[in-house]
């Protein structure tokens, strides 16, 4: 036997498995990167979609702004003054929490209760709003009516504020209710 011989085949052999082991490597990173991408973009897609803003909830067959019993009730359906808590989220946005006291002074139960909720500009324009359906709740344990002279806390969460935002004053008010 020729040891030089069995020295070639052995470099051979160990360049060729060097060849397999990196287009392997090669192989596994592109896969790896490509799965990334993939699910990096099913989350970005997904995200947007539960972001986005929707139709606002409406109460159903409920007194509104134009209706002569709108008029009569809204002043007996008290709002104490709204308060509001914010706080920076990692995500680089403010949240803030607008909080009031509902108060049923109409003498009838209410079925239904819609508030509209805002973080107002200097010039009282909303830099963020949400309206709420606060009765009946969709949380179990909540309240599903309000009866006369009760009181009812309200939370209402408004978020995606930036630093740049004009965040000078609250506003809460009733925009729909119905009776029993």
């Amino acid at each position: 036997m020729n040891p030089g011989f069995q020295n070639g085949e052995a470099t051979m052999a160990t360049e060729h498995s060097f060849q397999q082991e990196q287009s392997r490597r090669t192989l596994i990173i592109v896969v790896a990167v490509v799965a990334a991408l993939l699910i990096g973009g099913l989350f970005y897609f997904l995200m947007r979609k539960t972001v986005g803003e929707g139709q606002p909830p409406r109460l159903e067959g409920a007194i509104r702004a134009g209706s002569p019993d709108f008029e009569k009730y809204r002043g007996q359906i008290a709002l104490d003054n709204p308060e509001a808590i914010q706080a920076k989220r990692a995500l680089g946005d403010w949240v803030m929490t607008l909080q009031t006291t509902a108060r049923n002074f109409t003498g009838k139960t209410i079925t239904g209760l819609e508030i509209w909720a805002a973080v107002v500009d200097h010039d009282g324009h909303p830099v963020r709003e949400r309206t709420v359906v606060v009765i009946p709740s969709p949380i179990p344990g909540r309240p599903t009516e309000l009866e006369p002279n009760k009181t009812l806390p309200v939370s209402v969460v408004l978020d995606r504020m930036t630093d740049e935002d004009d965040r000078a004053n609250i506003k809460m008010e009733v925009r729909a209710f119905k009776f029993k």
